[in-house]
């Protein structure tokens, strides 16, 4: 059974677009993966094994010189900056086009986590794989038997 108040039932019951027109996601621009320069951020994956924690970020069309990776101050920060610039000549027509792109992404580390001397990277098919390993002391350990005396 449906509960209507009066008025319901003289107006019809419609959806109005001003309802949630500002609690939409549409309008939480906070939510939009863009970096300073309205340019996409690359998306990442995060990924803990009982090692290390892994970061992948997916950067297709880049190449390895075009990345920066640096660990300074407990941040690890990601940042890749691309020119390119094309230009053509043909009979009376001349066309120049360039391009740039830029983002940087940064993840705060708990340097009781990892060991930041030995943060890895490789850039593979599209792929920046991001190692970072454990401090010894924070990996679990096996179970140690105690000999009963």
């Amino acid at each position: 059974m449906t509960l209507l108040k009066k008025s319901d039932i003289y107006r019809p019951s419609l959806p109005s677009l001003f309802d949630n027109l500002f609690s939409r996601d549409l309008m939480d621009w906070g939510t939009f993966n863009f970096s300073t320069t309205n340019t996409t951020l690359p998306a990442v994956n995060i990924r803990e094994t009982k090692d290390d924690f892994q970061i992948e970020v997916a950067a297709p069309g880049l190449s390895k010189k075009d990345f920066k990776v640096n660990f300074e101050n407990n941040q690890l920060v990601i940042s890749s900056e691309k020119k390119e610039e094309k230009k053509e000549e043909e009979d009376n027509y001349s066309r120049k086009e360039f391009s740039y792109q830029s983002f940087q992404r940064s993840f705060t580390v708990d340097q009781n986590l990892v060991d930041g001397e030995k943060i890895e990277a490789k850039y593979f098919d599209g792929i920046l794989c991001i190692t970072l390993p454990k401090k010894e002391e924070v990996k679990p350990k096996p179970p140690r038997e105690i000999k009963i005396s």
